[in-house]
């Protein structure tokens, strides 16, 4: 029964509705207000309103810390759509949606259509990829390039294909789009696997001609050596690499020039700043392994179990199933672990910045779940525990992540609007509605929720002087103010008072109150 649930059509329709549900879903009620959603969303306001289409401020006017890429992009959507909130959140759902399709296909033609359900399950239904798939931040787009970079490392391996030009201009290209989507944070996540594969690939084509094996170890040394560097290889060559690189640092080198504070910001407090512990909070080095056991559960649990039973029908040989995996599944094991290692040791650390390695992680359980390619086999036959044992498990895993993610998002959303979590969000929306319709000229003053300024639509905040000047000279209408400014500012400015607008009361903690200043 299990085995006919895993194989019908109609499950992975179901799973993907369901993904994609919570894809869209997941975030409700929309606000800015946390995760630096401000800050990346303000960049793509600024590029349309203030012209800056390389270097941006944060709503405080602080330097922005990120390449402007995925800015371009929700600029260029909003020049399509003209709602700023589809233009920021557009690019992180096409992203996930992008990942779980590729992440089905992928897995469906390497190991069968069970594992490529599981692979999609996987991907979709965890805590992390709901929540990341419509918040306005670059930890899903960077996730989608990355995975693009790994999966044509994969494909070369699994195919025993040479690097080729086209290879490298293409993998340059997707290096370059990282690079303008976060820095070379990219090379964390792939490089320590790649050398580990290398190291191993080499080891092990070697290990096998000092076994007397026939091929590829006949010939001469200088051949074998060429077909070790030929066959299964993850490296291309340092010039996409290093060109890439060289793209950013041109990024860099200008800001340095001519943007006030950058070096600072960006290049001291942003990027040297993670590798200390006075500027971020550091975190320990086991910080992400007990985060990524919880949210990706049950995934997780079923990596490891699979792992370990396999491991026992071998009799804990470790040595010996690591010389009989598959290359290509080596390679996801390297990209995966690599990745999570080397964020690891940065001692700035946060929950979604561990999420690249969700899928290469959710490609490497499609393998082990597979009857074609299981990681771990018994060079006599298949393993005690192949596919057909495995089904109740996969079935069971399937059933427990659709309730408890489901479950667990749902009960955000709910919360988030018992809460009035979008309180600002909407106050801001009805401002801009009355202003409109009243043709009030307006100003906010800054305040602690970042977000305020892109719920009123302004480039900048207003300075208590110049607010009384223009106000007391009939050139405002209206202002926004938190309720601790407004009762200082309220006897500088003649006939204002309070307008009965006023937000929703949000959660005790969750920001200050604010309040509509009229005439």
């Amino acid at each position: 029964m299990t085995g006919s649930l895993l194989e019908d059509r109609r499950t992975i329709w179901v799973v993907a509705g369901i993904t994609f549900l919570l894809f869209l879903v997941g975030n409700l009620p929309w606000q800015l207000d946390d995760y630096d959603q401000a800050k990346q969303a303000f960049t793509s306001f600024e590029m349309i309103k203030e012209g800056h289409w390389f270097y941006q401020q944060t709503p405080h006017e602080r330097v922005a810390t990120k390449p402007p890429l995925v800015g371009w992009i929700s600029a260029g959507l909003f020049a399509i759509t003209r709602s700023w909130e589809v233009s920021w959140r557009l690019p992180s759902l096409l992203a996930a949606m992008a990942l779980a399709v590729l992440l089905f296909r992928t897995a469906c033609s390497a190991y069968g259509t069970i594992a490529g359900l599981v692979a999609l399950g996987a991907f979709g239904l965890n805590l992390l990829s709901p929540r990341l798939a419509t918040l306005v931040r670059t930890d899903m787009p960077l996730a989608l390039v990355i995975f693009l970079i790994g999966l044509l490392i994969w494909r070369k391996i699994e195919g025993q294909e040479e690097w080729k030009p086209r290879d490298r201009i293409r993998l340059f290209a997707l290096l370059t789009i990282s690079m303008l989507i976060k820095g070379p944070i990219v090379y964390a996540f792939l490089l320590p696997g790649i050398g580990v594969f290398e190291w191993w690939r080499r080891r092990h084509v070697h290990g096998s001609c000092s076994h007397g094996a026939v091929s590829p170890c006949h010939g001469s040394h200088d051949e074998r050596r060429d077909t070790a560097r030929r066959l299964q290889s993850a490296w291309s060559g340092w010039w996409p690499w290093i060109v890439s690189l060289a793209v950013f640092l041109l990024w860099v080198a200008s800001g340095i020039l001519f943007q006030l504070g950058f070096f600072d910001e960006v290049v001291m407090r942003e990027f040297l700043g993670r590798f200390g512990e006075t500027i971020h909070r550091p975190q320990p080095l086991y910080f992400y392994l007990p985060h990524l056991l919880h949210k990706f559960a049950p995934w997780s649990i079923l990596l490891i179990a699979i792992a370990i039973f396999d491991l026992a029908s071998r009799r804990w040989k470790i040595g010996a199933a690591f010389r009989a995996i598959s290359p290509g599944i080596f390679w996801l094991v390297c990209w995966s672990l690599g990745g999570l290692i080397a964020m690891s040791l940065i001692p700035s650390k946060r929950v979604d910045r561990i999420f690249p390695v969700i899928p290469p992680l959710c490609l490497l359980l499609a393998a082990q779940v597979s009857s074609r390619g299981g990681a771990l086999r018994r060079p006599d036959g298949p393993s005690r525990t192949g596919a057909a044992a495995r089904r109740p498990y996969l079935a069971a895993a399937l059933i427990f992540a659709i309730f408890f993610t489901g479950g667990y998002a749902t009960s955000k959303v709910v919360s988030g609007y018992r809460d009035h979590r979008d309180a600002v969000a909407i106050f801001g929306r009805e401002i801009r509605r009355e202003a409109a319709a009243r043709h009030w000229r307006y100003e906010a003053f800054s305040a602690k929720d970042e977000g305020l300024l892109l719920y009123v639509r302004k480039p900048h905040y207003i300075e208590p002087d110049r607010a009384v000047t223009e106000w007391n000279t009939g050139n405002l209408d209206a202002l926004v103010a938190s309720t601790e400014k407004a009762a200082n500012l309220m006897p500088q400015l003649r006939g204002a008072t309070v307008s009965q607008l006023k937000p929703n009361e949000r959660k005790k903690g969750q920001g200050m109150d604010y309040v509509f200043i009229t005439h």
